[in-house]
């Protein structure tokens, strides 16, 4: 591990500049070939093992960029290649997560740690949050879109976080009762609207009380935005 680290942080100058966005990280693996490398640094392959942190690189680069007003750069860059060489180190394939989604959680960690022990942290929306499930029932959150193409996944995160705001202040702003109406209403949880009739169904009351419910939430969010509380 310290050979390695020596070599990440012997690069820091190169990764700080190209934190902004540039082509010169090497590619995400594909599932088959990570899938296939975890395997062979199981089985004590070093070059394995070092192959599986050179390709997620442009990972640490990315969620470093989402914080390069609170910190230097080279700080950022340090500290999460740290967080992805831990992350490499204790990945478990048979916890039905992605590797890409658990060095997120390992690199956005350490990079917290940094900003919150310099007094920094504002407390951004964490990119390693849980946004669903996959078919299979996994879970899956915004990194979790980088193994997919680099043009749509950075478009997708971003409407994401867009979408995590607004569920988050519904959740500030709204009732129990209030905040479920609206997002079985307009799909923002599963992406999936109700019907009024559906959702008095599902919470069994009737569908004039599930419109009274809904005209009131919107009438609270109007004015908590009136009020500057939520800033899209």
């Amino acid at each position: 591990m310290f050979e390695f680290l020596a070599f990440l942080l012997g690069k820091l100058t190169f990764f700080a500049g190209s934190v902004m966005g540039s082509n010169s990280f090497p590619k995400p693996l594909s599932a088959e070939e990570e899938a296939e490398t975890v395997k062979k640094m199981r089985a004590g392959d070093k070059a394995a093992r070092d192959k599986l942190i050179t390709h997620n690189l442009r990972l640490v680069a990315h969620i470093a960029k989402k914080y390069s007003t609170s910190a230097d750069a080279d700080d950022l860059i340090s500290v999460g290649s740290i967080g992805l060489i831990k992350a490499v180190d204790t990945y478990r394939e048979d916890k039905n997560t992605v590797l890409a989604t658990f060095a997120a959680r390992c690199i956005e960690n350490e990079i917290l740690m940094l900003l919150r022990a310099g007094k920094k942290h504002k407390n951004d929306l964490s990119l390693s949050d849980p946004v669903g499930t996959d078919k299979d029932g996994n879970e899956l959150t915004l990194i979790d879109l980088l193994t997919e193409r680099e043009d749509a996944v950075f478009a997708e995160v971003d409407r994401s976080i867009r979408r995590d705001k607004l569920v988050k202040f519904l959740k500030e702003t709204l009732n129990e009762r209030e905040f479920t109406v609206l997002c079985l209403r307009y799909g923002l949880k599963d992406e999936r609207a109700y019907p009024q009739r559906e959702v008095a169904k599902f919470l069994k009351i009737s569908r004039s009380y599930i419109s009274r419910i809904e005209k009131k939430a919107i009438e609270k969010l109007k004015r908590a935005v009136k009020k500057g509380q939520f800033d899209c």
